[in-house]
């Protein structure tokens, strides 16, 4: 009997893990990593190594983070700061992991690896204008009417995208399209690649959606019969190790793919034409046909996924607009970000990212930490306050914004700013801070009791 339950309990696990890689993985998982390997070169591995900290063990510990802390959801984790904070944060986190910008990427994605390669002349503005008009069109509709219809394709279409790209992988491991080249100054070196991979991992914007993904995931684990906290810890561990794995496979080696890939097809702007041009140099135009639709109706299960999550959380917090006026709100903003191109809105992303993802990791690790401190929001405040400040000067460099003399003092005094990474001396100062004003404060008394918060 025991054995029995043991069996169905890895079935369980195995069946969640797959869940959340496939509601991490879409074609963004796919064109970062390739554009790495092209930029990488010969020091790929080293590049692969830092975006896997990021793009594989960020997400990890987000999903892990929430069932550990017991948080109903995102805005109740981040509220331990403050709940005006967790109200910002969260709608933030929301607008950048839908309309503002992965929205918009899942049709741009499609129309670089599905539409533009078949073109004679390459494309033009015109022609990608009309293809999003179709695709978020779609996405309208299938979002206003969601229907199984949509959760069926999804779940034939992860698989069948994973094969392809699997078959693509083995491709290109039998036959390359040639030798690793130099790496481009950002990948120079083995440190430099590695931090730069760090920084590539932001991209794919799974570390932020780990914090909402998780929900659903601690939701299955308790119907699977997990009850107390460190059940709930466990088995999200145990599922979000399965997805992280698939995660993992899928960056090592589409990155080779790209870092054997420019000998043949030069160095690209983007991870997207990387991969539909070696999908057509190893398999021919029907090999690159295939995983053009596979990619296409997967980048649309992806939005129509993104745009009803998004539509659902801002009609909860703002329920004088209805879902079908947030869906048409957010389809409409989507489709004009995306007529700038991927190559625009993967660089307007990355300012706003070095400011997330500092605050992402900082929370993440206060819910961990949180009861060596009891939970105190001094020490939530001062730690994501301070973190707030280094995030702040890090999107702001990024985004080309002179901060003066005050950018200057931080550029000379401030370790690993340099390297992108300045908040993580602020954010310790800030614990550091935080949970000596816990030392020296006692919690506050409501009606002759100490308040728990």
């Amino acid at each position: 009997m025991n054995t029995e339950n043991v069996k169905l309990s890895n079935r369980a696990y195995i069946a969640i893990g797959l869940m959340l890689f496939a509601l991490f993985f879409g074609a963004g998982n796919l064109i970062f990593p390739a554009s790495l390997g092209q930029q990488a070169g010969v020091n790929v591995w080293w590049a692969v190594l830092g975006f896997i900290v990021t793009g594989v063990g960020l997400p990890l510990l987000g999903v892990m983070a929430m069932g550990y802390s017991g948080a109903k959801d995102l805005q109740a984790l981040a509220g331990r700061v403050h709940p005006a904070y967790g109200f910002f944060f969260t709608v933030v986190l929301y607008l950048t992991i839908g309309p503002a910008f992965a929205i918009p990427r899942t049709g741009t994605v499609s129309y670089e690896i599905a539409i533009r390669p078949f073109l004679a002349n390459g494309g033009t503005d015109m022609s990608q204008m009309i293809f999003l008009v179709v695709f978020f069109a779609l996405s309208l509709w299938l979002s206003i009417n969601p229907a199984k219809l949509v959760d069926r394709i999804g779940k034939v279409l992860t698989p069948l995208l994973l094969l392809s790209i699997c078959a693509l992988i083995v491709k290109s491991l039998v036959t390359p399209m040639g030798a690793y080249m130099g790496a481009t100054k950002a990948y120079s070196t083995a440190g430099v690649a590695v931090v730069q991979g760090i920084l590539d991992g932001y991209n794919t914007m799974d570390a932020l959606a780990s914090l909402v993904f998780a929900i659903l995931v601690i939701d299955f684990v308790k119907l699977s019969g997990a009850k107390t906290k460190e059940e709930v810890t466990s088995a999200t561990f145990k599922a979000g190790i399965i997805a992280v794995a698939c995660l993992g496979f899928v960056y090592v080696f589409v990155a080779n793919l790209g870092a054997t890939s420019v000998q043949q097809l030069g160095l690209l702007e983007t991870g997207a034409p990387v991969l539909a041009e070696s999908a057509k140099y190893l398999f021919g135009d029907i090999g690159a046909l295939i995983l053009a639709v596979i990619v296409l109706l997967a980048c649309l299960t992806t939005s129509i996924g993104l745009i009803t999550s998004c539509a659902k959380y801002f009609q909860r917090v703002f329920p004088a607009i209805g879902y079908k006026s947030y869906v048409v709100i957010f389809t409409v903003v989507s489709f004009l970000i995306g007529l700038y191109g991927l190559k625009t809105i993967i660089v307007a992303a990355i300012p706003v990212l070095m400011f997330l993802y500092p605050l992402t990791i900082a929370i993440i690790a206060l819910a961990f930490l949180n009861n060596t401190f009891q939970g105190r929001q001094c020490v939530y405040a001062w730690t994501i306050g301070l973190t707030c400040v280094a995030a702040f000067v890090s999107g702001a460099e990024t985004a080309g914004v002179s901060l003066g003399a005050f950018g200057e003092w931080f550029a000379t005094y401030v370790p690993f700013h340099a390297q992108g990474m300045g908040w993580i001396s602020f954010t310790v100062v800030g614990f550091i801070i935080g949970f000596v004003h816990k030392a020296l404060v006692s919690k506050p008394e409501v009606n002759g009791e100490e308040k728990t918060a």
